[in-house]
């Protein structure tokens, strides 16, 4: 029985990741409407866990919002291909119609002003979805905005979902919520990027993704859904290890995380976006004090000799091995590029 669930799962994530690459190699809005749903369909199935009563919660939030994008972006992609073919100097409808386009795709990632069904989302799934729809699952959104984007309102929900995420992300005790607030956070730097440059967009997002994806693995072995559990767990390597990606996360120097924000920072600032750059750098400073003042209180508390967790240092070498590239692999980069 439990080798035929897997075999499903190994399934639905098969069509998942061929839906996303045939949405990216579709050239009409209409296919790439049937890829999102084949991929809405696909992942839907992925996140059923019968040990967490809220999952079923999360799936049903999830369908809802997925199909309520889906609505809108398929209303808009058939007004737009209708008004091309048939009116001629229609700029306001037009402009209005891809207005509607670009909100159906920042609801569909979970970009602010349309972030609010994200954290409860996350809230009831497990670490591996969690780590799916942070990061796989923003790639159709992004690649569809890329193609057919409105600046201002991009732009616009950049500034509002730097700020949401670093504010609302402060004071956060799970973990789960610190992360997706974390996702919103970065989503304003994927899109700023996106807008830039594709090139620039690529190396973000896979940095992120990377760094994303030490956490929430490390996470997922080790059972750890809230901080006061970082505290708790008597393996004090990884416990390092994982405060230390939260900072490389958050931007800070000399870790891998500054490197992508850098380069954001970097073009921004050749644009003479200056003053995005400073809200930019600001809100990152409001993620970086969370993390700097929980590392520094774990640095401080006597830990408490209650063990918890059962995983054993020696059983979590490929854990310290990840966490280890992930911290400097920055060194690492400006080693090879000085040579």
């Amino acid at each position: 029985m439990l080798n035929n669930f897997n075999l499903t799962k190994m399934l639905f994530m098969f069509m998942m990741i061929m839906s996303t690459l045939f949405t990216l190699s579709s050239n009409s809005f209409m296919n790439m409407w049937m890829g999102m749903e084949i991929n809405l369909i696909s992942f839907i199935p992925l996140m059923v866990n019968k040990f967490n009563n809220l999952s079923s919660q999360s799936m049903m939030k999830y369908f809802l919002i997925q199909s309520i994008s889906s609505i809108n972006f398929l209303f808009s992609s058939i007004t737009i291909t209708y008004l091309n073919k048939w009116f001629y100097n229609l700029n306001y409808l037009n402009l209005l119609i891809l207005m509607i386009l670009n909100l159906s795709l920042l609801m569909k990632m979970g970009a602010a002003p349309f972030h609010f069904w994200f954290p409860k989302t996350m809230k009831g799934l497990t670490w591996i979805n969690c780590l799916i729809l942070s990061t796989w699952q923003k790639i159709i959104p992004m690649i569809i905005l890329y193609n057919s984007c409105l600046m201002k309102i991009i732009f616009l929900s950049c500034i509002m979902s730097a700020l949401i995420g670093s504010i609302m992300g402060l004071n956060q005790t799970s973990l789960i919520l610190l992360m997706s607030y974390s996702s919103i956070n970065h989503i304003s730097w994927m899109l700023i990027s996106l807008m830039m440059n594709f090139n620039l967009w690529m190396i973000y997002f896979f940095i992120y993704s990377f760094i994303n994806f030490i956490l929430m693995i490390t996470f997922n072995k080790i059972k750890i859904f809230n901080l006061n559990q970082i505290f708790l767990n008597k393996m004090n390597l990884i416990n390092y290890f994982i405060l230390l990606n939260l900072l490389s996360l958050g931007g800070l120097p000399p870790f891998l995380g500054f490197l992508s924000k850098w380069m954001v920072i970097n073009f921004l600032i050749n644009k003479f976006m200056y003053m995005l750059s400073i809200l930019l750098v600001m809100t990152s400073l409001i993620n970086l004090f969370f993390y700097i003042r929980m590392t520094y209180s774990y640095m401080m508390i006597k830990f408490n000799e209650i063990k918890f967790f059962s995983l054993k240092v020696e059983k979590s070498l490929t854990i310290i091995l990840m966490n280890s590239l992930s911290i400097f692999n920055l060194v690492f980069i400006t080693f090879i590029y000085i040579i």
